[in-house]
């Protein structure tokens, strides 16, 4: 009875190894890209880069504020013997002008926006290879961020093998089309 019992067990122990080989352990790790991103010199080149393209930017916002202030103090002050053709003329003058100052804080955060997404682009696209090689080469299944910067991915790297898509779809009675799988979620900014 006893050397059934221990049989039995080391046959268990075999078939859970067995298992075991067949499903290896998924290996997940993370990369914090605020820190990554905080030690390369070139994001510091950008910030630099970012702030005088704003502070150029608010220059001109400025300028076009202060003419549209002195303009409209101008038209205060004028006369209470102005034409009323001289002052619908003023009134249509600052209308266009107060338009075009809110178009042009439009333009303004829009092209900051897009400067912004241009000099990080590449930084991004550095990180997103870099952790996709560091994944591989360690063995990772799963490399998630700690951090969701700026609306980002939260998963920098997947591997494929663990992607389940086509087993949802066919359970849910839906043929899955040839189209390929990503094999890595790249790191990006929104």
């Amino acid at each position: 009875m006893k050397m059934r019992t221990l049989l039995l067990l080391i046959l268990c122990g075999v078939m859970v190894t067995a298992k075991a080989q067949d499903h290896p352990a998924q290996k997940i790790g993370y990369a914090d890209t605020e820190y990554i991103m905080s030690q390369m010199p070139a994001v510091k080149t950008i910030e630099s880069e970012l702030k005088t393209h704003s502070a150029q930017l608010d220059n001109q916002l400025k300028a076009k504020y202060e003419d549209i202030q002195a303009k409209y103090k101008a038209y205060q002050n004028m006369p209470a013997t102005t034409p009323e053709a001289i002052r619908a003329d003023k009134e249509r003058e600052l209308t266009s002008l107060q338009e075009n100052f809110q178009k042009f804080q439009q333009e303004a955060q829009s092209s900051l926006q897009k400067k912004s997404a241009e000099l990080y682009e590449p930084v991004y696209k550095k990180i997103g290879a870099a952790t996709e090689e560091v994944a591989k080469e360690n063995g990772f299944s799963f490399i998630i961020s700690p951090h969701i910067l700026n609306g980002g991915d939260i998963l920098l790297y997947t591997d494929e093998k663990f992607n389940i898509s086509d087993l949802v779809l066919k359970k849910m009675g839906i043929t899955p089309s040839a189209q390929p799988h990503t094999t890595a979620t790249p790191v990006k900014k929104n």
